[in-house]
């Protein structure tokens, strides 16, 4: 299934407020949009791993699809929220970052992030179509729109073998190409 990117920074901030009262799924969405990373890969995460993290900590993770090294950056705005679900939640160190509710010590599936994504992006009658994937997608979208982050930088950042893969990846429009086009030298 093909999601969409959340593009406007307005939007992110709706969510951001619209989970203020949920700290897990704000956690969530903040580290979705923040690093980069799959959601497997979040899901993945332990209280171990992130308990006495700092901004500016570097976690090295294992990608589940790939096997391939990657990290995990502890900015302000992850650094935050992390603080603020851990204030909530009885942390032991074996549990997993974001457990599911149901009981046992499982993290989230991804499907169950998806169904989040959906309901957070319909809660704003975003157009479009959204799911786990979608959070990936949006800090792709904004290092490339918003920062101007080259292709060659996010294709590090995501991991990817191959330069056509971003590319496919980052979803660059024919007016994007038409605009180029129309600049003078």
């Amino acid at each position: 299934m093909k999601v969409d990117p959340i593009t406007d920074v307005k939007h992110i901030k709706s969510i951001k407020r619209l989970l203020h009262d949920s700290p897990r799924n704000k956690l969530l969405f903040i580290m979705g949009i923040n690093s980069g990373l799959r959601v497997q890969d979040l899901l993945n995460l332990k209280i171990a791993n992130v308990r006495y993290v700092n901004v500016g900590d570097r976690i090295v993770i294992r990608e589940k699809k790939t096997g391939k090294e990657n990290v995990l950056m502890i900015n302000t705005e992850i650094k935050e929220a992390l603080d603020d679900y851990l204030k909530t939640i009885e942390a032991k160190e074996e549990n997993f970052l974001f457990k599911s509710r149901k009981g046992s010590n499982a993290p989230l599936t991804t499907y169950a992030v998806t169904m989040y994504v959906q309901q957070w992006c319909n809660a704003l009658n975003l157009p479009g179509n959204y799911g786990a994937h979608s959070l990936r997608k949006s800090w792709c979208y904004h290092q490339r729109k918003t920062y101007g982050t080259s292709w060659e930088v996010i294709a590090k950042r995501l991991n990817h073998s191959s330069p056509s893969i971003t590319r496919r990846y980052i979803d660059v429009k024919e007016e994007e190409v038409e605009e180029v086009l129309m600049k003078s030298i």
